[in-house]
């Protein structure tokens, strides 16, 4: 519904200056010191895990491809919390929300796209290189050499902030209402396009264009990738060579499955589904319990990972020892 006094100068002349006020859970101030331990907690756990796995593969020094994108996906997953939940921090501090500019509430929005993004296009480099293990594992040293991995984490990182690039300045075109109150806790693409003025069917169109590129294309390679897994495993007469080839995919599958099911409940649905309790409930899961529950699951279902790991404690103890 267009708001009453908006214009879209406004937006244009005093964007530097202007303001949103992020809500976050300002519905729930009698909860707000526990919320916001809690998400300080889950906040430094989830920095530490992933910090540990970055750690831990870059300072092993042969590491396969799958470790590799395993270490860029923790990275992305630790600028990912970086983003998003400081902000929400300080919103819980503070007793009616946190003031957000908008070009800083453009930079969030771009760099929340952005990783996003490049965790969906490094989950399907990841199936690829299931794929290729397990069905071409004679060429897979050929096939996934480091010049290539180099090449698929570049091209990953860059289409996922090209598209979160172009989505932004879509929805930052917009003029938006008087009140720039945003019933989030960061800047979400739905919970600020429900301040827009104007219908804009060019920053919804952009939207559907971002999922179908950031979403759509990357779980269809993924599907594709095991739909040829699947095949394959299916003319493997030895159960325990089937299932010995199919563990290797078990981490994967469950970091997928977390990822886009958020993901697609959040943004591939009609807007008039919008609802803000709602969405800051699977948007804490999505930002906050999801990146915790990676490194937990690699650490526990990743042989090499756990490998890495002992190593790193036993070098500890000799240096503790010495």
């Amino acid at each position: 519904m267009p708001c009453e006094g908006c214009t879209e100068r406004d937006n244009v002349s005093t964007g530097a200056t202007m303001e949103f006020l992020l809500l976050g859970f300002s519905e729930l101030l009698h909860l707000r010191l526990l919320l916001f331990f809690l998400f300080l907690i889950v906040h430094l756990v989830t920095l530490a895990g992933n910090m540990m796995i970055f750690m831990a593969v870059v300072m092993e020094p042969s590491r396969s491809p799958m470790l590799f994108f395993l270490c860029q996906l923790s990275a992305v997953e630790l600028c990912y919390t970086l983003v998003i939940v400081p902000k929400a921090l300080l919103g819980l501090a503070a007793a009616g929300g946190s003031a957000i500019s908008v070009p800083g509430c453009a930079a969030q929005m771009q760099l929340f796209v952005g990783l996003g993004g490049a965790e969906c296009f490094l989950l399907a480099a990841m199936a690829y290189d299931r794929y290729v293990a397990i069905c071409q594992p004679l060429r897979y040293t050929t096939l996934m050499g480091e010049r290539l991995c180099l090449r698929l984490a570049l091209t990953c990182a860059l289409a996922a902030f090209a598209v979160g690039l172009a989505l932004t300045v879509a929805v930052f075109r917009l003029p938006f209402c008087p009140s720039r109150r945003i019933d989030h806790f960061f800047c979400d693409v739905p919970a600020v396009l429900q301040l827009a003025c104007a219908k804009s069917y060019a920053a919804e169109l952009a939207l559907l264009a971002a999922c179908v590129l950031l979403l759509l294309l990357p779980f269809l390679l993924i599907l594709a990738s095991y739909v040829c897994i699947a095949v394959a495993l299916s003319g493997v007469t030895s159960p325990v060579g089937r299932g010995k080839a199919f563990s290797t995919c078990v981490s994967h599958l469950a970091i997928t499955f977390l990822h886009y099911g958020c993901a697609t409940f959040i943004y591939v649905r009609p807007k008039s589904s919008y609802s803000p309790a709602r969405d800051k409930v699977v948007s804490l899961v999505y930002t906050n319990i999801t990146p915790l529950m990676y490194p937990l699951i690699y650490s526990l279902r990743n042989k090499e990972i756990r490998g890495i790991l002992r190593k790193m404690l036993r070098r500890k103890k000799i240096g503790e020892l010495g």
